[in-house]
């Protein structure tokens, strides 16, 4: 049996498992990620990127290729005409980047590989076996009896889809169940689609239609991502798609017939919510949709993984360079409570889009409109969708992300180009020495602010006083320069 040794191993080439392999390679682990299928899906589930997400992916130097490639829509428009209004938030990207995922996988998969990540496909983990110094996979080729090898890393992470072998070798519960069966995913060319830039729904008490347009046009029509759903016709996911079911239900959900044109692709499958119970099992860690699966509504599922990676990667770098074990248990503790709201709301918005009963549906209708027009209300909802006002913690600007913080020079995603950690100081302020952490100034008059790895704020103060000093000291993180503090 062939043996290898990496410092962490990643099972599954997805966006959660790219954006850990990327990070970790970059900051000078080795790093083997194994994919099971041997070439890439052409196929698409995911479509939108969240402007969270777009911030994460230019700190790593990602958001302006795949800006140049999608389409930007500042509004989603759900029930009866109620809107989504992304064009307030604090951030640099106030819109849905609509793309299709193999476009944000093939990104990542390049970050990846230009750090010195090594990906191999076609090979699928068969058993996992943990002690106190690491972890022992065996991996073979896809669907073969072949030659088996043995992988020993210091930690792995599973990132291998809803299906997770990791998540089943760990004996992780998965609870949860099935909320909505025989959904339709298609790329359709429409002659006469939506006006008014946006996404957007369409629905009844029996249907619903989604379109998010490409920004793909020539002289038949635009090219637009839909997903169906009819409550008539429940089949199974092996059951094919014909073009007139497609066709039929868009057309019901938007009530009018859009022009559909041709079909290029299409999908039919089924969606849960589940989330496993515990995120860490000790050097085994679970990310992306082996940890949480939900409701395609929203959007979030990609974008969730993403951000779960790069929570993660920057901890298990740290443990590599000394830091406690236990910082890892911070992953769970973060990163849970995120997944379980984004079940509830990717929940929710299903259930609203579907609800039957017809008095239910008019009470939606006239509430949605009339709330999402009071600002506290809409910029809530529309923080909540765009990832921007997920925190890790309850309260105060600890947990919170740093990424809307003006600098005098440049933007904070273009400093976190480098890993580590960064600190703002306050206007008018000097370089503090004795440190290798990367220094900015802030452009306004806030206090210093200490930012963690994946953007999120870790200390406020003083940058003259010790404090970010001892912040650094309890994550573990040793800087060069770095003095110990005596408490």
């Amino acid at each position: 049996m062939t043996e290898h040794e990496v410092d962490v191993l990643i099972v599954g080439a997805g966006p959660a498992g790219l954006t850990a392999a990327g990070d970790l390679a970059r900051a000078g682990r080795s790093v083997t990620v194994l994919e099971r299928w041997a070439a890439v899906n052409p196929s698409s589930r995911a479509f939108a990127t969240m402007p969270r997400t777009l911030e994460v992916l230019d700190a790593r130097g990602l958001a302006d290729d795949l800006l140049a490639r999608g389409y930007q829509s500042p509004t989603v428009t759900i029930f009866a005409g109620a809107r989504i209004d992304l064009t307030h938030l604090d951030s640099a990207y106030r819109f849905v980047l609509v793309t299709p995922q193999t476009n944000v996988d093939a990104a990542l998969g390049r970050y990846a590989q230009s750090q010195g990540a090594d990906i191999r496909r076609g090979i699928e983990v068969v058993d996992l076996e943990q002690d106190d110094h690491g972890v022992a996979v065996i991996a073979r080729p896809h669907g073969a009896d072949g030659h088996r090898t043995q992988w020993r890393a210091k930690y792995v992470i599973g990132a291998d889809g809803a299906h997770s072998a990791v998540r089943q070798l760990v004996g992780a519960e998965f609870p949860g169940r099935t909320i909505l069966s025989s959904i339709v995913l298609a790329d359709v060319k429409l002659a006469d689609g939506p006006t008014g830039g946006g996404l957007l729904l369409g629905s009844t008490g029996t249907v619903f239609g989604f379109l998010a347009p490409y920004g793909r046009s020539d002289r038949d029509g635009s090219w637009f991502r839909t997903m169906v759903w009819d409550r008539e016709h429940q089949v199974p996911d092996s059951q094919p798609v014909e073009s007139g079911e497609v066709i039929d239900v868009l057309n019901r959900a938007m009530k009018r017939d859009v022009g559909v044109r041709e079909i290029s692709w299409k999908s039919r499958f089924h969606c849960e919510e589940r989330q496993v119970t515990q995120y860490r099992h000790g050097r085994v860690l679970l990310a992306g949709d082996a940890a949480h699966v939900h409701s395609p509504m929203g959007g979030q599922g990609m974008n969730t993984g993403i951000q779960d990676a790069a929570n993660l990667a920057w901890k298990i770098d740290a443990v590599l360079a000394g830091a406690a074990q236990g910082l890892l248990d911070s992953y769970h503790n973060e990163r849970h409570p995120i997944g379980k709201r984004v079940l509830r709301q990717s929940g929710l918005m299903a259930r609203g889009v579907t609800v039957h009963p017809p008095i239910a549906r008019a009470l939606r209708d006239l509430l949605a409109p009339r709330l999402l027009r009071i600002p506290r209300v809409r910029d809530t909802v529309a923080g909540s969708f765009a990832g921007t006002a997920l925190r890790y913690g309850h309260r105060g600007p600890v947990g919170t992300r740093a990424t809307q913080i003006p600098l005098t020079e440049g933007r904070l995603t273009e400093l976190q180009r480098t890993p580590g950690f960064v600190l703002i100081r306050e206007q008018g302020t000097r370089h503090v020495d004795g440190t290798s952490v990367l220094q900015a100034e802030r452009a306004d008059r806030g206090p210093a602010v200490l930012v963690r790895p994946d953007g999120y704020i870790a200390w406020t103060g003083a940058s003259t006083e010790p404090g970010w000093r001892a912040v650094l000291h309890e994550w573990g993180v040793r800087p060069k320069g770095f003095e110990p503090l005596t408490f």
